[in-house]
């Protein structure tokens, strides 16, 4: 096992699996305020859930004020939508130099989608939080309440005790064509330009990104997406919710990529956090690493196919199922698994308790064996 796995420099390995953005390539649109660090700062379509949001028509707008000339799809989509998009300011603790708490502040949005006070918005908007206040577009501030978050599509669910909200009318993703215009409405840089408007186009569809070895699927759109935006609603001429607002790529020189969680992804997600407060995921159970991620974290790996198992986890699948420390999986269900981002999903495309086959590689020698598959559990 030495041989293929050669520890360069001590690391923390349990970061090997965490899931955030990619500082250096993506970043998150949470704004920090003042002078303080922000403490806050991916998946398939499915039906809407009845009682949780419903695709609805875009509430009419009064616009016989103004000419036609000026009455654009996006004047129109502002109306109807800006309302029902708040600000999010998380604060939080963290800890200076020399290990002292110190509160910090970091603002992000949300999208009302039920009247009496229910709130979607970024996971890593409200992460680590120990308040969260939310702003109305009305001008009132309001004590928010998590009720669920998940950090894998990066989603979370807020909620506010006030009645008879704005609510926003949620479109269908599956319906979008690339090139369609595409309105963001968010808080850019924090709640002093709360409700700011910009506006592009739909550059992609299903956009498959690996983010710290998950690979997510994403909206693309050139609509300027700013820190403080996250959260924020992505909006079709119909005056729709169609993504909820999360990246944008980072890298110098680039503009005008910035990416969206499907609002299709977001019904689905949603209505779990809303029943259960986390998304229940099947797991195989095992750490593991390709040869990109072991040399991320200072490790040489020394294979020429498959993912190396690194830790199991005894009581878990794949150890009730007899893999073990040091095999490297080769296949999930006959086909190859090369990174870790293709094990996860291959995993992910599975529903807790299907039994899928594993092919391994043990001292040279393959094997296959059957592996059911259990609910992640939630201290993982």
């Amino acid at each position: 096992m030495v041989s293929l796995f050669t520890k360069k420099k001590y690391r923390t390995l349990s970061a090997a699996i965490a899931f955030s953005f990619a500082a250096l390539t993506f970043t998150g649109c949470s704004a920090d305020v003042g002078d303080n660090s922000a403490s806050s700062g991916s998946a398939s379509s499915g039906a809407p859930t009845s009682g949780v949001m419903a695709v609805t028509n875009a509430p009419s707008v009064d616009t016989s004020d103004i000419s036609d000339a000026r009455n654009t799809p996006v004047v129109r989509a502002a109306k109807a939508i800006g309302p029902t998009v708040v600000g999010i300011t998380n604060k939080a603790v963290a800890r200076d130099w020399f290990n002292n708490p110190v509160e910090t502040e970091g603002v992000g949005s949300g999208v009302i989608f039920r009247a009496d006070g229910y709130i979607v918005t970024n996971n890593h908007v409200i992460e680590g939080a120990k308040e969260l206040i939310v702003s109305l577009a009305d001008g009132r501030t309001l004590k928010g309440k998590l009720i669920g978050a998940d950090a894998v599509t990066d989603l979370a669910v807020v909620k506010v005790d006030a009645k008879d909200l704005p609510v926003a009318a949620f479109g269908d993703s599956d319906q979008i064509v690339v090139g369609e215009p595409a309105i963001a409405i968010g808080n850019p840089m924090g709640l002093e330009f709360q409700g700011s408007v910009t506006s592009g186009v739909i550059s992609a569809l299903n956009r498959t990104l690996d983010i710290s070895d998950r690979r997510v699927k994403l909206l693309q759109t050139d609509a300027a997406i700013s820190p403080g935006n996250s959260g924020g609603a992505l909006v079709n001429a119909d005056g729709q919710v169609i993504g909820i607002n999360s990246a944008k790529v980072a890298a110098s020189g680039v503009e005008g990529m910035g990416f969206s969680i499907p609002i299709n992804t977001v019904r689905t997600v949603v209505a779990e956090l809303m029943d259960k407060g986390y998304v229940a995921r099947p797991y195989l159970g095992v750490s593991v690493f390709d040869p990109e991620t072991a040399a991320r974290y200072g490790y040489s790996l020394n294979i020429d196919k498959g993912v190396f198992v690194f830790k199991v986890t005894l009581d878990g699948p794949a150890g009730k199922a007899g893999i073990q420390r040091g095999d490297i999986i080769l296949k999930i269900d006959g086909e190859e698994v090369n990174t870790v981002s293709e094990l996860r999903t291959k995993v992910g495309d599975h529903s807790i308790g299907d039994t899928v086959s594993v092919t391994i590689d043990r001292n040279g020698h393959e094997r296959t064996v059957d592996v059911t598959l259990e609910e992640v559990p939630q201290d993982n």
